[in-house]
């Protein structure tokens, strides 16, 4: 039996809080009490994990308790997470060794780039390629946090929308059963309107405080000016791979299944996986050690995500089945009010703004899943019929986690790069006076002309 033959009907709303507890810590942890959380995020994980994993053994039974959890792990979590390890470990031996000399121009075009690369090797995988070439094109300025915090809007969030390989919410929602180029086709327009406002503000502030640091006295550049030069090239090669292994399960329908504990599982998609997994061997193998050492590579930060999207995806198994169970399920209320017409069609208005708003300070990824079972949860519906709801819940878990600094992952690693290096980053509430500033905005136009 899978997670989805779960009764959401018979469930109640006290089954939602482990999940609204692991997402609440992943917001609050890293920044009011990140000593405690960077030393116990697994136990807390764990705790609330269990939390659903015990009461499901004890009012389901272990054939459907068990049934469902294997359905979670081999189907959902497994194909994410490997294909994250991927993404990170082949970007991560990417360096690109050199310095540019600053000018606005030169900003700018890096932000562009960082975009467009941002939805063909991730939003991980983009920043933690160009951040540090950016931080060092910009180190001999007094100034400088403005653009760190451009470069989250536009290449750790916005540039991620266009492909599943981009963030994490849309390889959910491939994963689901949503065309690979289905957002590709769909979202383009909108991330080129966004996007280019976005950058364009950019490129006005960026001019004014340069006027303004005109008249200031020079810093020595801690880091001359000097040629690119790119390391790790195969790993250009190894990300290509993973593309080519998405798209083949995609297209490549064997009819070959294998079956355990009820759930079925593809040749196609285990094959993808596998591929996934030689991809991240066959990097470590191939670079240079000194290459990841110069990137700043290390392994922590995928351990966290793996911990913590573990404890996500078994904590979100009764939400989905309550939400599944429609109108006959404890989140009736939320299904008729805040999401439908009176005459019961989709608000794809209320569906930005909602999954935007939860992705600003939750993890978008779930809060995708969320929405997407909310708008009924069959991708060929939702790509045909309604279309519009779809791009509005993917847009607003790609855009708005920009919003704040955990509103999606690569943010918070940015952030933490740009302090390590000496760059005084606004407070968790000073980059959201940026974000409103600047993102809000932009939403509410995107909005007016959109839905």
């Amino acid at each position: 039996m899978a997670a989805e033959a779960l009764d959401g009907a018979k469930l109640a709303w006290p089954w939602a809080l482990p999940f609204v507890g692991i997402l609440l810590c992943i917001a609050t942890g890293p920044v009011f009490y990140p000593h405690v959380w960077e030393h116990h995020f697994g136990k807390i994980t764990t705790l609330l994990s269990a939390l659903i994993v015990v009461p499901l053994l004890l009012t389901a039974g272990l054939h459907t308790a068990t049934a469902a959890l294997l359905h979670t792990a081999l189907l959902e979590y497994m194909p994410f997470i490997l294909l994250l390890l991927a993404l990170y470990t082949t970007a991560g031996g990417i360096y690109l060794e050199g310095n540019l000399r600053d000018s606005v121009l030169t900003n700018t075009v890096l932000l562009a780039a960082g975009t467009l690369l941002a939805s063909l090797v991730g939003t991980t995988g983009a920043a933690m390629i160009l951040i540090r070439p950016l931080i060092r094109c910009n180190d001999d300025r007094k100034t400088n946090a403005h653009v760190i915090v451009f470069f989250i809007f536009l290449v750790c969030n916005i540039g991620g929308s266009l492909t599943p390989l981009g963030d994490p919410p849309l390889f959910i929602g491939f994963l689901k059963g949503v065309n690979f180029f289905w957002t590709t086709q769909y979202l383009w327009w909108e991330t080129l309107l966004v996007g280019g406002i976005v950058l364009a503000i950019f490129v006005v502030v960026d001019t004014v405080v340069r006027r303004r640091e005109s008249g200031m006295p020079e810093i020595k550049d801690p880091t001359p000016n000097a040629p690119l030069r790119l390391h790790g090239k195969v790993n250009l090669l190894l990300i290509a791979v993973i593309i080519a292994a998405i798209l083949m399960s995609a297209q490549w329908k064997p009819g070959v299944s294998f079956s355990i504990a009820g759930t079925t599982l593809e040749l196609q998609d285990l094959l993808r996986d596998a591929i996934f997994v030689l991809t991240a061997i066959a990097s470590i193998a191939l670079t240079q050690t000194k290459d990841r050492i110069a990137n700043g590579f290390t392994w922590g930060p995928i351990k966290e995500v793996a911990i913590l999207f573990a404890g996500i995806f078994i904590c979100i198994m009764p939400v989905m089945a309550m939400l599944q169970a429609g109108t006959d399920g404890p989140l009736a209320m939320l299904l008729r009010r805040l999401v439908t017409h009176a005459d019961g069609s989709h608000n794809a208005a209320a569906y930005f703004w909602l999954t935007g708003g939860l992705s600003s300070f939750l993890d978008n990824a779930p809060t995708y899943l969320v929405f997407f079972q909310l708008a009924g949860g069959d991708a060929q519906t939702l790509m045909t019929a309604h279309a519009t709801t779809l791009a509005a819940i993917s847009m607003g878990a790609v855009y708005m986690g920009a919003m704040t600094y955990i509103g999606n992952a690569p943010n918070f690693m940015v952030y933490a790069i740009a302090n390590e290096r000496g760059i005084r980053m606004p407070s968790f509430f000073g980059y959201m006076l940026w974000s409103i500033a600047v993102l809000l905005p932009v939403f509410v136009l995107l909005t007016l002309i959109r839905f």
